[in-house]
């Protein structure tokens, strides 16, 4: 199955949007949330698509602290039936060149604690967990802080 990497634009708005409902239902960023993102001159923001049909997006965005410069991804969405495809991966892999290439030292994410699968799916990939974050999440979900070194 040929999968497109490419850069997302306000065009894909709606369709982000919906992705992020159904991957997040009440934790979903609100489409002003999104389109943000979109619009941000700091963002990386890429979709993966499937015979021309947005299946992943992820969205990032470079930050400035004291005097380094890192990239924080906020969200990895893969529509229900592309998942475990591995393709999630490759667009983290894609967005953290992107942060690289932009000046970014390191990456930093956050994931449910309860996530265990992500959990080590990210320290496989070289992230290591920074810390707990409690009540993170709706319902009193917990999550973990995890930063990943980026190459010089």
């Amino acid at each position: 199955m040929p999968i497109a990497v490419q850069h997302a634009s306000l065009k894909d708005l709606e369709v982000l949007y919906e992705i992020e409902k159904g991957c997040f239902t009440e934790e979903a960023f609100f489409r002003e949330q999104i389109a943000h993102f979109l619009k941000a001159s700091d963002a990386v923001n890429l979709v993966a698509q499937v015979n021309g049909e947005i299946a992943w997006f992820i969205l990032g965005l470079i930050e400035h602290h004291k005097k380094s410069c890192v990239g924080h991804v906020y969200t990895i969405d893969v529509a229900s039936r592309y998942r475990r495809m591995g393709v999630g991966l490759r667009l983290l892999e894609a967005t953290e060149e992107d942060f690289q290439k932009r000046g970014a030292e390191a990456c930093f994410l956050e994931v449910r604690f309860n996530n265990l699968a992500a959990r080590e799916l990210y320290r496989k990939n070289g992230y290591t967990e920074l810390g707990k974050l409690e009540n993170y999440y709706a319902r009193g979900n917990h999550g973990i802080r995890l930063k990943k070194k980026l190459k010089k």
